[in-house]
């Protein structure tokens, strides 16, 4: 199936690129994506122990928190947590419709 694809107010074609991914051994947990996102797609959840563990073994910040797609299906593809992501956690793609 093709990607889905829209116009712009300005006529322009636009396919949008929808978050499909994110690395949680790079997310600090920080929340800027999900202040961001008008849909309710991320949620923050904790981290377990035994990862705040692993962590801390590789001489990294103890982080309690990381985030999640919560609700793929809701997003839009507009990109913004990526943009906002200070330590580029997020993989989007095109998809089909129901993809």
């Amino acid at each position: 199936m093709d990607p889905i694809t829209a116009i712009t107010r300005g006529g322009s074609s636009w396919t949008p690129e929808f978050a499909i991914s994110i690395d949680d051994k790079k997310c600090i947990g920080c929340g800027r994506c999900y202040k961001v996102c008008t849909r309710d797609v991320l949620e923050l959840i904790d981290r377990s122990e035994d990862e705040i563990m692993e962590d801390d073994d590789d001489d990294s910040e103890s982080i309690s928190s990381k985030m999640s797609l919560a609700n793929a299906m809701d997003c839009t593809g507009c990109g913004a947590c990526g943009r906002v992501c200070p330590k580029g956690c997020f993989t989007h793609s095109p998809m089909a419709l129901g993809a």
